[in-house]
């Protein structure tokens, strides 16, 4: 197969800042195992972190927003497939996609649920438990009329996608569950090595702080866990690691509370296989938590709640990690870093999980299978999903005659 594949991105995939960066090389990796030829597009502008996806040759292409230029650029790419990198970005090329390459199948990735973790972040901010959250927001709208448009929508939780068939009854043959992906089983020389728990030391949190639950977590570290768990072990340390570190977080770094703020680090795996346990304590967000998937691939426990632990542990999902009070959390923190038997325990438990329900030979197929049928009847699929087609008529098509109108104004 020599087909050509079109990436519209948010960004520019930064898989050393954020678990959305490493997802979408993964998906990368999956279209060029079926020999697709890709170019990557963004309006964003790369940044130091980028992927350099000329290695990969990946073709490279910044576009203008509300601009005729990405109608000539599709005319002359002519892509067989094009992947839209959350809703916004099908809102914003979608329509054009569907205007001038009918017969392109459209693919949406939808990284998590926006509409879920905007609407579990408003019930934070108001003090409301976030599994009574309002999903029924302008959000979900929009990001439900996106998924209805597309020919097929990438979830990477199982969860998210229950919710999208049973709540908003989503037909099932436009969802296809694509979770973060284990390469292959974890070696035995890793996981001996891992196994050393008297070597390890300090407590560590991590994630990219233009994530806001990731900056909420910090602020729940600083007010609720550490000021009890530094009591409790007055040699340990919490590392506060991730990108992108606002004012407001960088002040809480304390050297004589043992509260520091470490920022970006280049390659986290080796942060993580010197700590001995991760804090996640996660108000709200959705979709999988890339500090969880890579911590169990390094042997290193992980506590955190609900919802950091929704669509990770599948039936494991046990109170061993997982706390539903700041109290349970600091209480499993100080248990799991004293006691080394809890720790290993964990630690297994981790490996098991990661090759029961990530490993990647479990998925590719079925992905490349699943593209390749939707392709090769795309005329009958749209037929039996018609909804997607309604929503493209011109009477529904608010995005569209907006970018021409903001083209037209700047023209």
């Amino acid at each position: 197969m020599n087909n050509k594949l079109l990436i519209i991105g948010h960004n520019f995939p930064e898989p050393s800042t954020t678990a959305a960066g490493g997802r979408m090389l993964q998906l990368i990796d999956l279209f060029l195992e079926q020999g697709f030829a890709i170019t990557f597009a963004s309006t964003a502008v790369k940044s130091e972190h980028s992927a350099i996806l000329n290695s990969l040759k990946i073709k490279e292409v910044s576009l203008k927003l509300n601009d005729a230029s990405f109608d000539e650029f599709l005319k002359a790419l002519q892509p067989d497939v094009v992947v839209f990198d959350r809703f916004v970005t099908e809102e914003q090329f979608g329509w054009r996609v569907a205007e001038i390459c009918p017969n392109a199948v459209r693919i949406l990735d939808t990284e998590d649920l926006h509409f879920l973790r905007k609407a579990r972040e408003e019930a934070y901010k108001k003090e409301i438990p976030v599994v009574k959250a309002d999903l029924y927001t302008e959000t979900a709208k929009r990001e439900l009329a996106s998924i209805l448009r597309c020919d097929l929508n990438l979830l990477i939780s199982e969860i998210e996608l229950r919710l999208l068939v049973e709540t908003f009854k989503i037909p099932e043959g436009l969802l296809f569950y694509l979770p973060f992906l284990l390469t292959s089983n974890i070696s035995a020389e890793s996981k001996k090595e891992h196994c050393n728990y008297i070597e390890r030391h300090h407590f560590i949190a991590v994630g990219n702080m233009k994530h806001a639950p990731n900056v909420a977590s910090v602020k729940i570290l600083k007010q609720h866990i550490w000021p009890v768990l530094k009591d409790k072990f007055s040699q340990a340390e919490l590392h506060i690691y991730g990108a992108y570190v606002p004012q407001q977080i960088q002040e809480m770094h304390s050297p004589k509370e043992r509260f520091l703020i470490k920022g970006w680090v280049k390659d986290i795996s080796v942060v993580m296989q010197k700590a001995r346990v991760q804090l996640a304590p996660i108000p709200f967000g959705a979709g999988l938590k890339g500090k969880l998937f890579e911590a169990m691939q390094h042997g290193l426990p992980t506590i955190t709640t609900p919802v950091g632990a929704e669509g990770m542990y599948g039936q494991d999902a046990t109170m061993e990690f997982i706390a539903d009070t700041w109290q349970q959390f600091t209480n499993l923190a100080a248990l799991v870093y004293k006691e080394e038997r809890d720790w290993l325990h964990i630690q297994q438990k981790g490996y098991a999980i990661l090759e029961s329900r990530f490993l990647k030979n479990n998925f590719a197929e079925r992905f490349a299978t699943n593209i390749s049928y939707v392709a090769k009847n795309l005329k009958c699929h749209r037929e039996d999903h018609f909804m997607g087609q309604i929503l493209q008529y011109k009477t529904m098509q608010a995005t569209k005659y907006l970018s021409k109108w903001i083209e037209e104004k700047g023209s």
